[in-house]
């Protein structure tokens, strides 16, 4: 649990030439190693595939990923990179999985229940890939991460939320702070002209939106973790800060604390007020944010990874971002949910182990080169170096790189921080308020049996 104590989580240089320097959980360890910008990546020398080459021997290493969307930079990164890796290694094959993000965590379970987890896989931090990597599901990383410094590429301390009894077992693809964007030019068209700084505003912005016919808030809640993610903005803000799960676990309060029913309170103004597109229990994560990305709602209250997305959208130069307002008078606006990013980890049972420490080592090192070089450095786990303003970033880009400058700490996702058990009661609990009014102290009560049972 990340808490006030956490100060300046990320840290980005916001000079007239942009520099971009990100340093997440601490301060900047600036060192000789950095991987991304303008400098050569480092590339994987291990004997394995220098062996595997001479050998003629055909392997296929399968990389289960959740960029489905071909629309997005994440998309072409992933498949450029594989592309120079297969290239470089003609005898390595990578089969990739794709999957979106739900799907990715379902196919998962199945996948370790039988022992079966593809070479390299995505897991979330902390709490929910604690019972993968205590069943022996994930090879420890710390051998592959002193190759070619590319330990030394990460933010300080984000590597911490993927370790385990002093071993690293993933790799971070980013770290981000989730933010509201809005669109413009609709906001405009509906009289508006500022975005809300306080909640009540809000309502009434979703009002006047939902008046003139524009959907006020962009979702997919068929992947129940968006209706968590924005939920818990509410929670960091009527508790007046950071820490009401860390209290909970501590046993200082249940979550039939005051500020606990005052966020579902909150949440469910926000449903009764028609925020949401109709149906959004039927509507994936990607197709909710493609509802704000082709210009149908207002805003989309999403982490920074989709600065990138929406630049390469149709709403692209249309799209401005604020921080979540505060509630009923509470929480300060520059403490924000943080996301220390999913992350790639590799099958201990992997039948190609070395082979495929060999490219994750290349394409870790080569990652933030290439997301800098498409436009979607905003928001990445390792350090970069690189002129956004002659890079060509957009002004959204940069206005997100000044809220991370901003920001003063914040919670990590409920299902980031309880145990799985719990969480899923939370996600299908918050899911049901977009379907019907519940009495939200019956939530809180609902919430505390859940984590009560599964201590």
């Amino acid at each position: 649990m990340v808490n006030r104590k956490m100060q300046k989580t990320f840290s980005i240089g916001l000079t007239a030439a942009m520099a971009l320097t990100l340093a997440a959980c601490g301060n900047s360890n600036n060192n000789n190693n950095n991987s991304g910008g303008n400098n050569a990546a480092p590339k994987s020398t291990n004997s394995t595939v220098e062996a595997t080459k001479d050998s003629g021997k055909k392997v296929t290493i399968t990389f289960q990923n959740i960029y489905p969307d071909p629309a997005t930079p994440a998309y072409k990164m992933i498949r450029e990179l594989v592309g120079e890796y297969e290239k470089e290694n003609p005898n390595i094959h990578i089969e990739l999985d794709t999957l979106n993000t739900d799907q990715q965590k379902v196919k998962l379970k199945t996948q370790a229940a039988s022992k079966e987890v593809p070479d390299i896989t995505i897991v979330n931090p902390a709490a929910q890939m604690k019972p993968f990597v205590d069943a022996g599901l994930f090879a420890p990383l710390n051998d592959m991460l002193e190759q070619n410094g590319l330990k030394d590429t990460y933010q300080t301390g984000l590597l911490d939320y993927y370790s385990f009894n002093n071993n690293v077992y993933a790799l971070p693809d980013g770290n981000n702070i989730e933010v509201v964007f809005y669109n413009k030019e609709l906001f405009e068209q509906a009289g508006i002209a500022n975005p809300p700084t306080t909640f009540e505003e809000m309502l009434k912005d979703v009002k006047i939106l939902k008046e003139k016919g524009i959907t006020p808030l962009a979702i997919g809640e068929k992947d129940s973790w968006t209706g968590s993610f924005l939920f818990m903005n509410i929670l960091l803000r009527t508790n007046g800060g950071p820490g009401f799960l860390q209290e909970v676990l501590d046993g200082k309060k249940t979550f039939e604390d005051p500020a606990f029913v005052e966020a579902v309170d909150a949440f469910q103004q926000l449903v009764q007020a028609g925020a949401f597109p109709d149906g959004a229990t039927s509507i994936d994560a990607n197709a909710g944010g493609n509802i704000f990305k082709t210009g149908k709602a207002a805003m989309w209250s999403i982490g920074s990874w989709e600065t990138g997305a929406i630049d390469a959208s149709s709403v692209a130069g249309k799209v401005g971002a604020f921080q979540f307002p505060t509630v009923n008078g509470k929480g300060d606006p520059n403490e924000f949910m943080l996301a220390p990013g999913s992350a790639f980890a590799i099958s201990a049972n992997s039948e190609h182990l070395q082979e495929t420490k060999d490219f994750l080592n290349f394409f870790a090192s080569n990652y933030p080169k290439k997301q800098f070089e498409l436009k979607n450095a905003v928001g990445l786990g390792q350090k970069v170096d690189g002129d956004l303003k002659a890079a060509g970033y957009s002004d959204l880009a940069i206005n997100i790189a000044g809220l991370f400058n901003e920001v003063k700490g914040g919670d990590l996702a409920f299902d980031n921080t309880m145990n799985p058990a719990t969480a899923q009661v939370h996600l299908s609990s918050i899911q049901n308020l977009f379907v019907q009014k519940v009495d939200s102290a019956a939530v809180g009560k609902e919430h505390q049996t859940a984590f009560e049972a599964n201590k």
